[in-house]
């Protein structure tokens, strides 16, 4: 995982309310091994016709928004199914970030434990920032997670708040088995001192 400790960047004006996981990705994917590059199923069956063709009034498919790597959605943003897999197609679609008025609690868990940030924002301030990037497809904004900062088009800068946690797993660019790894000089020395690391039946 890259760490993840500032984002500037074009965002895509995404927009809409309960968007699922089973739009993000489609069901008929989930058998692919992570090994895949899943980007390229990203809300494949809203942005592809059935002959496979790109669709140009969907706005993933926009050339002006290419490169971007924040998204901004409406409320309840990856509600659903539990699927990790709706992550996976985000992140290696290349997002890093993701603004919305609300997120599905299964969705923001996976997302913070793949490297990619789910950012709330009241929605009102959401809805001027689609408003915003949909007038103006070149502008960006800034996502400081160290700060835990947006800096909006317009310069107008708002909080925003994440698990101390993944915060830290986020910028170090490590998962919950990379922390407890880098933990490992702690936990034997714990062990040591507590007598776990010794063989049953084996004295102090």
């Amino acid at each position: 995982m890259e760490p993840l400790r500032r984002v500037e960047s074009l965002a895509v004006p995404l927009g809409g309310a309960n968007i699922d996981t089973d739009q993000i990705v489609p069901a008929h994917y989930l058998q692919k091994p992570r090994s895949c590059n899943f980007g390229d199923f990203l809300f494949h069956d809203v942005r592809r016709r059935p002959d496979g063709s790109r669709r140009a009034d969907f706005i993933l498919n926009d050339d002006r928004y290419d490169g971007a790597q924040i998204l901004v959605a409406g409320r309840n943003f990856g509600c659903g199914s539990s699927r990790e897999h709706a992550v996976w197609a985000l992140y290696d679609g290349g997002f890093r970030a993701i603004i919305a008025a609300g997120f599905g609690d299964i969705f923001r868990s996976n997302a913070l434990k793949n490297g990619l940030l789910p950012v709330e924002l009241p929605e009102p301030t959401v809805e001027s920032l689609l408003d915003s990037l949909r007038g103006d497809p070149r502008a960006t904004v800034v996502v400081d997670l160290v700060a835990e900062v947006v800096t909006l088009p317009d310069g107008e800068r708002h909080r925003f708040t994440v698990d101390a946690f993944a915060r830290h797993c986020l910028i170090e660019g490590i998962d919950e088995i990379g922390y407890t790894l880098s933990q490992l000089d702690r936990i034997e020395a714990y062990e040591r001192g507590s007598g776990m690391s010794r063989r049953p039946g084996e004295r102090q």
